[in-house]
């Protein structure tokens, strides 16, 4: 019986290192994980993304701001060659079902 013991302990031993090897290195990693300043690294870089985003919508604003007042300026001056007042485009009321009526009775 003790010849079973021994054998079974021989077997189980090398086992038994690993696991304790494995919680050591596990419980090292985490404590070095737990100081790292991981949660600033993560609070500066969404912070600086977020200063780009704002940066990039704000320049994206400007310009189609520029580009609105282009395209009235340009307007305005065909309408000023034109020399006289031209009633702007109607404005699409997005039915087209009234469109297809009206058609459907000419």
């Amino acid at each position: 019986m003790v010849m079973v013991w021994h054998g079974l302990l021989a077997k189980a031993a090398p086992t038994v290192v690993t696991g304790m090897v494995g919680v050591a290195a596990y419980e090292a990693l985490h404590k070095v994980v737990a100081k790292a300043p991981l949660r600033a690294a993560t609070v500066s870089a969404t912070a600086w993304a977020l200063r780009v985003a704002h940066e990039a919508e704000r320049r994206a604003e400007e310009t189609a701001e520029r580009a609105r007042l282009t395209v009235a300026d340009v307007v305005a001056e065909a309408v000023e060659r034109v020399g006289e007042e031209v009633p702007p485009p109607a404005a699409d009321s997005g039915d087209d079902r009234a469109t297809e009526a009206d058609d459907a009775e000419r």
